[in-house]
């Protein structure tokens, strides 16, 4: 007999990236709880996703876009970076973050760029409501809109459980997220300077993404994490083969958290294709 040869020949880096979304389904189907995720390969712009349409609340993540929209302000000119606004006790949110604690009887000066590194690096919910209220809930809903992230919604400030109970809640979906992470990364929101200017906000957090991938991989991230919530989402500046991954976690019970080891997953998959060419061939190494 004469074995039938296929009419397209198999390419090892798709039979990879089959394996990669199985392995995905599996650490999804281990997962007590309900997960989404996207995937965009920076280099190709091509994307992949598991329950990407998945809505779900964001907790932190939502931080995002709101950075997002205080920097379009920034460049408008309705915001500087150094400009001083004041905090008192009454700008209390409570829950994650530092800067409750120096609030006092006597007002509290800080800069718009020191309540934003505060909101992304520490996730402090008292310096993201105040940077909410200079920004505004419509400004940034609108420029998600602009952007064409229907479900990327900014609908309570931070610790309003009461809104929550009314399901008034922060929402996106993993492949928005990702879409957004990737406009900033492309430099095509607001403006290339603001874009780099996110990017490095967002280097200074260490999170799963971090704790997951090796050491000295540069990320840049934003999680999120709440009762029943877990989330994160930015680009990992991986040589030759940077990414975005954007994961949302829901319906969560007790610890559970698949994120590092979806992270993991998706890191080993583009350490493999950065260094080897399109025929597998491990081109960072020697040859022999």
């Amino acid at each position: 007999f004469l074995l039938a040869l296929p009419l397209l020949a198999q390419d090892p880096a798709a039979l990879l990236e089959a394996k990669l979304m199985e392995r995905l389904r599996q650490i999804d189907q281990r997962f007590d709880g309900v997960m989404g995720l996207a995937i965009v390969d920076l280099s190709t712009g091509k994307a992949l996703s598991l329950n990407g349409d998945l809505v779900t609340a964001q907790a932190s993540l939502i931080k995002v876009p709101i950075l997002a929209a205080a920097f379009q302000k920034i460049e408008s000119g309705e915001l500087a970076l150094d400009q001083k606004v004041e905090l008192t006790e009454k700008d209390k949110a409570g829950g994650s973050g530092t800067l409750d604690a120096r609030l006092g009887p006597q007002p509290l000066s800080l800069t718009v760029e020191e309540l934003l590194t505060l909101m992304i690096r520490d996730s402090d919910n008292t310096a993201t409501n105040r940077i909410i209220s200079l920004v505004g809930m419509d400004s940034v809903n609108q420029l998600m809109a602009q952007l064409g992230l229907r479900s990327t919604r900014l609908r309570r400030i931070m610790m309003d459980s009461a809104a929550a109970k009314r399901n008034e809640e922060n929402t996106s979906t993993p492949l928005e997220m990702a879409r957004l992470f990737e406009f900033i990364y492309r430099e095509r929101l607001i403006s290339r300077n603001a874009s780099r200017r996110m990017i490095e906000i967002m280097k200074l957090v260490q999170a799963d993404f971090r704790a997951a991938l090796p050491r000295g991989t540069v990320s840049a991230s934003k999680p999120g994490a709440v009762p029943g919530v877990r989330t994160e989402a930015g680009i990992v500046f991986l040589e030759g083969r940077p990414y975005i991954l954007s994961v949302m976690c829901s319906l969560v019970e007790g610890n559970a958290n698949p994120i590092r080891d979806v992270v993991e997953a998706v890191h080993s998959y583009f350490v493999r294709i950065a260094r080897s060419n399109r025929y597998g061939h491990r081109v960072s190494e020697p040859i022999y």
